[in-house]
């Protein structure tokens, strides 16, 4: 028969071997729950610092409620194109608007040297430099005609006749937003006052 003493300590022996088993068996399955939860989260701030890194605000066009009156000569203010156009070039000052979708809206009057005129009521979208038609004045001259309407495309430098990026670059634009109110933009062309020469000061 073995010794009481030393079927204890054989017992004890394996109850302690045992306990150390499970300690080290919930020590690893608590730093592997810790890996896979700041894994999770980690993964879940990437996911939200990228979302807020990649979401882009939605633009949307002001509605055109009512087209503007045609040109009177008494209102019309003329800009500089190109030197080498035939072509003279002038904004209906009553007609211009800053709208709160960042484009700049006006009338625009293109008259040759015999003097045949081109009416477009026009607008510039400062942010992406682009431009679009909202009317043309009809073959009467007596009213405007939107079958000759089409969205927002890119605005073309170099052009003998690039007057909108004359209008862009001169004044109605800087750093992608509107010079300022319509007032401030009219004042601008009224004393010749671009943006380079505002700039040099």
């Amino acid at each position: 028969m073995m010794p009481a003493r030393m079927f204890f300590g054989k017992t004890q022996l394996k109850v302690n071997a045992s306990l150390a088993v499970i300690a080290a068996s919930a020590a690893a399955l608590a730093v592997l729950a810790g890996c896979s939860s700041n894994k999770a989260l980690a993964t879940q701030d990437d996911g939200v610092f990228t979302y807020l890194l990649d979401r882009k605000t939605t633009w949307a066009e002001e509605k055109i409620d009512a087209m503007p009156p045609l040109p009177q000569a008494s209102n019309l203010i003329a800009f500089n194109v190109s030197q080498n156009t035939p072509l003279t070039f002038a904004v209906d000052k009553t007609t211009l608007t800053v709208g709160k979708d960042g484009v700049v809206r006006y009338v625009v009057v293109a008259t040759s040297p015999a003097g045949a005129r081109n009416v477009n009521y026009e607008g510039i979208r400062c942010d992406t430099y682009e431009w679009r038609r909202y009317a043309s004045i009809n073959d009467d001259q007596n009213g405007w005609d939107q079958g000759s309407a089409f969205e927002f495309k890119r605005i073309e430098n170099g052009e003998l006749n690039a007057y909108q990026a004359a209008l862009y670059q001169d004044y109605f634009c800087t750093s992608k937003l509107p010079v300022g109110t319509a007032k401030q933009i009219v004042n601008n062309m009224e004393y010749k006052r671009t943006q380079s020469s505002i700039n040099l000061r």
